[in-house]
């Protein structure tokens, strides 16, 4: 019975047009990440969600179709509440992302993309570490939200000619 009610359900939900959502679909099969730091973790987690397509990575920027060129990658805190002894209340934390997209000879594919994430943090110095910890998984939730972004904006490259 259980079971029917949930085929039921499903069966509900493909009728209203409702789509579990998917990959991009690239139009283009090459791509190389340029202009990152080493050790970006931006760019391994662009290499990674590249590896769910079909499309090849290159090594190489002038054997690829489309060249991400990273132009700024940074990442950024700042306080935004203390108390009157002088604690930290309250942190922002940005995430800052521009880049191009490119042809290898140069030609733009898009303008000059200036992504700028931030989140809150409240912060007490009797919870240091979990909020240390706090931080890095903002700051990857941020990431994750970049490479999203990339990714769309990469689904919707038109190639010249």
């Amino acid at each position: 019975m259980l079971r029917r009610s949930a085929l039921l359900s499903l069966a509900g939900l493909s009728g209203c047009g409702f789509e579990l959502r998917r990959e991009p679909v690239l139009p283009f099969q090459t791509l190389a990440l340029e202009g990152f730091e080493p050790g970006s973790p931006l760019a391994a987690a662009l290499r990674r969600q590249v590896q769910h397509t079909p499309v090849r990575l290159e090594s190489d920027p002038t054997r690829a179709q489309v060249v991400i060129e990273a132009l700024r990658e940074a990442r950024d805190r700042s306080v935004v509440a203390s108390t009157a002894a002088g604690q930290v209340r309250e942190w922002e934390l940005r995430l800052y992302f521009d880049y191009l997209l490119r042809t290898p000879t140069g030609e733009l594919l898009a303008p000059k993309v200036e992504l700028r994430l931030t989140r809150d943090l409240n912060f007490t110095e009797t919870q240091a570490l979990a909020k240390e910890q706090e931080a890095a998984l903002l700051y990857s939730s941020m990431q994750s939200d970049v490479v999203a972004q990339v990714m769309r904006r990469l689904a919707a490259v038109r190639l010249p000619g």
